[in-house]
Order: C-alpha cells, then sequence, then structure tokens
C-alpha cells in the first residue's frame, strides 16, 4: 500500500528539521495515540547529516480478524532514519522486531516552508507492505490510519518542543 500523509507546523523548517535529527524530542512525544514504547536507540551527527534508530509500539485498536492472526503487542519495530539536513528530506525504513516476514515499509520524509505565511509542511510518503492471508489490507489500513492519527496529535508536540 502506497500513501502519503501531512504534517502542518506553525514553526519554521530549518527548525523542524532539525528536531526530527534531534534524539530529545522522541522522550516528548511519549503518550501520543496509537503509538508508544518509544525509545531512542542509536544517534549520530555530523553538521550536514544525522541518523537514528527509534523503537515504537504500535499502540492502536486492530479488529479482531486482524488480531487472529498478529498479536498486537508484537507490533513493534525500530524506525531508522537518515536526515540530509541541509536538504531537508529524511529516508526511513521500519525494521519489525517480530513478524519480519509479513512487514516492510519505507519511504521519505520532506520538510518544506509554507507557500505563503510562516511556518512549514511535512510530507511522508511510503510503501507499506502487510503479508498476512485475508487480512493483509485491513492490517496496513490500520497501521497508516494509526499513522495519520499518530501525526496529527504530533505536530503540535513538536511546536511545543520547539517553543512555538
Amino acid at each position: 500500500m502506497r500513501f502519503e500523509l501531512e504534517q502542518r507546523f506553525d514553526t519554521g523548517s530549518a527548525a523542524v528539521i532539525r528536531a526530527y535529527a534531534d534524539p530529545d524530542l522522541y522522550t516528548t512525544l511519549v503518550g501520543l495515540p496509537k503509538l508508544g514504547g518509544i525509545e531512542v536507540l542509536d544517534h549520530s551527527a555530523t553538521a550536514d547529516r544525522a541518523a537514528l534508530r527509534v523503537r515504537f509500539a504500535f499502540t492502536g485498536h486492530l479488529p479482531a480478524a486482524v488480531t487472529a492472526v498478529v498479536d498486537p503487542k508484537r507490533l513493534t519495530w525500530v524506525q531508522e532514519t537518515d536526515h540530509d539536513l541541509s536538504g531537508g528530506t529524511t529516508t526511513f525504513r521500519l525494521v519489525p522486531d517480530h513478524y519480519a516476514d509479513r512487514l516492510t515499509a519505507s519511504g521519505t520524509f520532506r520538510v518544506r516552508d509554507a507557500a505563503t505565511g510562516s511556518g512549514c509542511t511535512r510530507t511522508i510518503s511510503g510503501e507499506l507492505k502487510v503479508r498476512a492471508a485475508f487480512v493483509a489490507g485491513k492490517v496496513e489500513q490500520a497501521i497508516v490510519s494509526g499513522l495519520a492519527e499518530y501525526l496529527q496529535a504530533e505536530s503540535p508536540a513538536v511546536d511545543r518542543y520547539l517553543g512555538g
């Protein structure tokens, strides 16, 4: 399933780009809907680039047909990101802790200043593939829907982190 989601921020693009490359941001995101267990595992940075490995857990509701084949407590993964700080683009890949044979996801984040006014937008484009007989589409929909809800709550949290 290909997806594209968008976030809007009151803060400018340079600050938002740097925030997502900062491991300190992620502890402030604990408690937002659908995703939990946020833990920074690794971080490295130079003047132009940053790399992060952050563990997440899916905490949203899944239909009974899905939980019949997937244990919700085992829906955890590591998000590996490579941030191009000057270009405003981040590539990401999700590495499942469990069900590695059933889930793959990767894509990009692009941060751009708003065309008019202040603030910026972050566009998340990617591909999510779930391999599970009969329920793959439902699982993909649940994950993307949960991600969209999470991202909507994440934007103001990032603005608060940045003091905006």
